[in-house]
């Protein structure tokens, strides 16, 4: 009888480590349950972002652009009525290529040969966001990569004129896109074929971005 307390002891210690054990298994479980939880909700969440951002990005092509609105009208809430394709629209000067050419509106190679042209896709010259100009590496373009980052570009409208600094160069294939995307500010977005001296259809092009120093625009 002397072994009972013992023995009743040792039992009472057993069962109190197993509820123990217990009680940390579903502490364990329901931490591991809520831990997967917030990951789940985290990378969903994420995956969300990714998503909105591609459509976001895949709409804002060129048939999705933004409208034509000027720098001083944003607060008229004026909107520009967009040019006739073909008509004269501008000129626009470089001072490094001693170059002052026509700006006509759409930029089909057939009206473009002595002049560059807009592409119709694209904001106005002056507007906050990419306004892009095309013309032929053998004429009215042919001595482009003869600019230099801080060159000054410059473009008269009826709207306005607007001075804009060159930042940098791109060379990309003939089917890439991000000539044309929207920007944030208002730029300037020479393009024109590349390898200058290739024979037949260049298969790249020569791409000249260049941010607004400064405009006066006309009210």
């Amino acid at each position: 009888w002397y072994l009972l307390p013992c023995l009743l002891s040792t039992v009472e210690t057993s069962l109190d480590a197993s509820v123990e054990s217990q009680d940390m298994l579903q502490s364990r479980a329901v931490l591991t349950v809520a831990t997967t939880a917030i990951i789940t909700l985290g990378i969903g969440t994420a995956a969300y972002g990714v998503i909105e951002i591609i459509r976001t990005n895949s709409s804002a092509g060129a048939t999705h652009l933004p409208s034509l609105v000027p720098l001083e009208a944003v607060q008229s809430s004026e909107i520009i009525e967009k040019p006739k394709v073909g008509s004269f629209i501008g000129s626009l000067s470089i001072k490094r290529l001693h170059l002052v050419i026509p700006i006509v509106e759409g930029s089909d190679t057939s009206k473009v040969e002595n002049s560059v042209g807009h592409y119709i896709g694209s904001v106005l010259p002056g507007v906050s966001n990419n306004s892009v100009l095309a013309g032929h590496r053998d004429s009215s373009f042919k001595n482009l990569g003869k600019l230099r980052v801080g060159d000054l570009l410059t473009v008269k409208t009826k709207w306005g004129r607007f001075v804009y600094e060159v930042e940098r160069f791109r060379i990309v294939m003939a089917d890439n896109a991000t000539v044309i995307v929207p920007t944030r500010d208002a730029e300037l977005t020479l393009s024109t074929c590349f390898p200058f001296d290739y024979i037949g259809e260049a298969p790249m092009r020569f791409v000249v971005q260049t941010k607004l120093i400064s405009d006066n625009a006309i009210s």
